[in-house]
């Protein structure tokens, strides 16, 4: 009798060898997209302990890897979210995503610089770090309304560069496309609304992955996508499997229930990383 296809050739060398069968990867990559499509993202930022707990991968392979899935799943929102939003419409605001871009192309090569050079014990301690305020910006933006700021335009572009670099340095330090922190950035800076934020949080944040991909790839660590493509391609498919179902299943759970719980297990994820060897 044929049996499932395991990925226990695709896993890291240097972790203890596991099997884990196709269907249970597609399976926790549904699991991670769910929530994400019910609050709009991607779920990167809960795939990433996923991968690190679950799946025994190391730090900054877990990064990478959860980095070509993230890249996977804004290539295939870009397109739904700009039906959604006419494209003429976000073209008429370039200039903002110009701005952010001006400092998260280079806040993405530094990350990504970082990363490989940080020992693995500092790594989970930084990743837990950004897990905290990854929960904290996911509060923030799902409980209250947010006002713009009142920045003259000599103040709001440097602020804008500075912001874009915070959030390339973040989003490649993580392997996330890094919404989570450019939507609130975007809707407080620039004071656009939440929909088109979300649109042009998608166009910051492809090429921004594109750089921190470009740097990650000079290092050797960059090997494990190669080794781990299909275990990759099998669970980015299940992530977008369940952002469209999340989507689908939007407002069957109340935000003041779905919020919390979500910060919740972002920060049980931080405290776990952080005690991590």
């Amino acid at each position: 009798m044929r049996t499932e296809p395991s990925l226990d050739s695709l896993r890291p060398t240097h972790t203890a060898p596991a099997v884990f069968a196709a269907g249970a990867v597609f399976a926790a990559g549904a699991a991670i997209g769910v929530p994400g499509g019910m609050i709009g993202l991607g779920g990167a930022e809960f795939r990433l302990p996923l991968l690190i707990g679950l799946f025994g991968f190391a730090a900054l392979s877990a990064v990478i890897l959860n980095k070509a899935m993230s890249l996977v799943v804004v290539l295939v929102a870009l397109p739904a979210r700009l039906a959604a939003v006419p494209a003429a419409e976000v073209a008429t605001r370039w200039p903002v995503a110009a701005n952010l871009l001006a400092g998260s192309l280079l806040g993405a090569w530094a990350g990504a610089s970082w990363a490989v050079r940080m020992r693995s014990a500092t790594l989970y301690k930084i990743l837990a770090a950004l897990m905290v305020l990854m929960a904290a910006a996911l509060v923030l933006t799902h409980t209250t309304t947010l006002a713009t700021l009142d920045l003259p335009p000599w103040a709001r572009i440097p602020a804008g560069i500075a912001a874009g670099f915070g959030i390339g340095v973040v989003a490649a330090i993580m392997g996330v496309a890094g919404g989570e922190l450019l939507i609130p950035t975007i809707v407080l800076l620039f004071g656009q609304d939440i929909k088109t934020a979300g649109s042009l949080s998608l166009l910051v944040s492809l090429p921004t992955m594109l750089v921190a991909f470009a740097r990650y790839s000079r290092d050797g660590s960059f090997a494990v996508l190669g080794s781990n493509l299909r275990f990759t391609t099998v669970m980015a498919a299940g992530s977008i499997a369940g952002a469209v179902l999340g989507g689908l299943l939007l407002g069957v759970f109340p935000d003041l229930v779905l919020i919390p719980t979500l910060a919740v297990i972002l920060l049980v994820s931080a405290y776990k990383l952080a005690r991590h060897d």
